[in-house]
C-alpha cells in the first residue's frame, strides 16, 4: 500500500540510453538523501556539479544537481534532481542505492502529478492538460494542450462557478431578509439575467467540444467507393509510401488500413475499407461491414469513383460531409460530374484535395478554449441543465439550490468537488517519471 508521505523516485526524461537521465526525488527525506549521494547540495534552484557516490563510497557518476524545497516545486514537497549520464548501468545504480534506503520507493505512474494536486500546484484540468502536452505530436494538440495546462480552461470555469456563488448569495440574501428595508426586492431580476446569459455561454462551450475532440484525437477521414476506385493508391499517395496493397483485382483490400498524417500542425487520420459491393465472400462481407462502421464514425469522406465509371457498385453514402471524387484524372481527363478530379499516379488534383481538407480543419478549430475530454462534458452538461432548470423554476430556495449544484458540477471538473473516484483513472495515464 502506497503513502503519500514516503519519499518517491523515478526516472523523469527519456528512454534509455540517451544524452542525459534526469532521476527526481520528491518527499521530505529528498533533501537529506542527495546530501548523503552527493554531499553539500548547491544553492537552491541553482545547479552544481557534484560527485555521486554509493553507501560504501564509490563513484557511481558525476551529475549535475539541482534542488526545490517545498512548496516551492513542481509537488509542493522537497524536490531534488538529479541529472546524470544516461545509460542504463548508472540509472541502474542509482535506483539500487535508493531503493536501499528505508523511506525510499520507486514512484508509481503520474505519483509526482498526483501529489502536484494534492498539494495545490494543479487543477485537475491542468493535470489533464499536462498529460496530453507530453503525448502531443502535432502543433495543434500542443497548443490545445497548453490551453489547459497553463490554467486558461480552469480560469474560465472558476470565473463561471464564481458567477454562481454571487447569484446564489444575492438570491439567498433575498430569502432571509426579504423583510428588512435595506434589501432591494427586485435582486433577482439582476440575477436571472445573468444567469440566462451564463447559460449561452456554457452551451456554446458545450457545442465547441466537436472541435477539441478533432484536435486531441484527430480527423477521421474515410476513403470510400467500389472496388477498384484507386482508394489505395490514394491512401499511398497521401502518405508518399507504400501503405496499402495496389493491384487489378477487384477486393484487394479485405480490412480497414489507416495512416496519420501531419497536415500543416493537424492530425489527419485517412482510412482506407474494402470496396463496397455485394459479394459471396464472407471475408470480403465483413470488410465491407467495417468500411460502412467507418463511415458512419468518419468526419469527412472521400467517395472515390473512377471517372467515366459504369460501375454497378456504386452506393450513395448519406452524410452531410461527403467530398464526390473522380479517380484516375491521368487515364480519363477531367469530369464536371464531381467535387474534385484526381490521379493518385500523377499527383494532380492531390494539392487541391488536402487544400480542402485543411480548410474543414481550420473551420473546426480557431484556437479558442473547448471542452476535449468525456468528463468535461459531462459535467458542463450537468451544470446546463441545473442553470436551466433554475431559470425555469418557481420557487426561489429550489432555484438557489439549482445554482449551487451546478457550480458543483463546475468544481468537479477542475477537482475542487468530490473527485477522489476519478483520481486514479487520470493519473494512470502518466508514465511512471511524472
Amino acid at each position: 500500500m502506497t503513502r503519500s508521505d514516503d519519499t518517491i523516485f523515478a526516472l523523469s526524461s527519456g528512454t534509455l540510453p540517451a544524452g542525459v537521465a534526469v532521476v527526481r526525488l520528491s518527499g521530505p527525506l529528498a533533501l537529506k538523501v542527495a546530501s548523503s549521494l552527493a554531499g553539500d547540495l548547491p544553492t537552491h534552484r541553482r545547479t552544481g556539479l557534484r560527485t555521486i557516490r554509493n553507501r560504501n563510497g564509490l563513484v557511481i557518476d558525476k551529475a549535475v544537481v539541482v534542488s526545490f524545497p517545498g512548496p516551492h516545486s513542481f509537488t509542493g514537497e522537497d524536490c531534488v534532481e538529479l541529472h546524470l549520464h544516461g545509460s542504463r548501468a548508472v540509472v541502474s545504480a542509482i535506483y539500487e542505492e535508493l531503493a536501499a534506503i528505508p523511506g525510499l520507493r520507486l514512484a508509481e505512474a503520474g505519483e509526482f502529478s498526483r501529489r502536484a494536486f494534492e498539494n495545490g500546484k494543479l487543477d485537475l484540468v491542468e493535470v489533464e492538460g499536462l498529460a496530453d502536452l507530453i503525448a502531443a505530436e502535432t502543433e495543434m494538440q500542443r497548443r490545445l494542450a497548453i490551453e489547459q495546462s497553463f490554467g486558461k480552461q480552469s480560469a474560465l470555469y472558476m470565473a463561471w462557478a464564481e458567477r454562481l456563488t454571487r447569484a446564489r448569495a444575492l438570491i439567498e440574501a433575498e430569502l432571509d431578509f426579504a423583510d428588512e428595508d435595506d434589501v432591494p426586492g427586485a435582486v433577482s431580476d439582476r440575477v436571472w439575467a445573468d444567469m440566462a446569459e451564463l447559460l449561452l455561454e456554457i452551451e456554446g462551450h458545450i457545442a465547441a467540444a466537436k472541435s477539441g475532440e478533432i484536435i486531441r484525437d484527430g480527423y477521421k477521414v474515410v476513403i470510400a467507393g467500389p472496388p477498384n476506385a484507386g482508394k489505395s493508391s490514394l491512401l499511398n499517395a497521401l502518405a508518399k509510401r507504400e501503405v496499402a496493397i495496389v493491384t487489378e483485382i477487384a477486393g484487394t483490400t479485405r480490412d480497414i488500413l489507416h495512416v496519420d498524417i501531419d497536415m500543416e500542425g493537424y492530425l489527419v487520420r485517412f482510412f482506407d475499407t474494402a470496396g463496397l459491393r455485394e459479394s459471396e465472400d464472407r471475408v470480403e462481407q465483413e470488410g465491407v461491414r467495417r468500411a460502412k462502421v467507418a463511415i458512419e464514425q468518419a468526419d469527412m469522406i472521400l467517395q472515390l469513383l473512377e471517372i467515366n465509371s459504369d460501375s454497378k457498385h456504386i452506393a450513395d453514402i448519406a452524410s452531410p460531409n461527403v467530398l464526390r471524387i473522380g479517380s484516375k484524372l491521368d487515364q480519363h481527363g477531367p469530369s464536371p460530374d464531381y467535387d474534385l478530379c484526381i490521379s493518385s499516379r500523377t499527383g494532380e488534383g492531390l494539392e487541391e484535395l488536402r487544400a480542402r481538407i485543411l480548410a474543414e480543419l481550420r473551420n473546426a478549430w480557431s484556437g479558442s478554449l473547448v471542452p476535449n475530454r468525456l468528463r468535461h462534458i459531462q459535467y458542463l452538461k450537468e451544470a446546463s441543465n441545473s442553470i436551466a432548470e433554475a431559470l425555469n423554476g418557481t420557487e426561489l430556495d429550489i432555484r438557489a439550490e439549482n445554482l449551487r449544484a451546478a457550480a458543483s458540477s463546475l468544481g468537479r471538473i477542475t477537482g475542487r468537488v468530490d473527485v477522489e473516484q476519478l483520481l486514479d483513472v487520470i493519473f494512470s495515464q502518466f508514465c511512471i517519471g511524472k
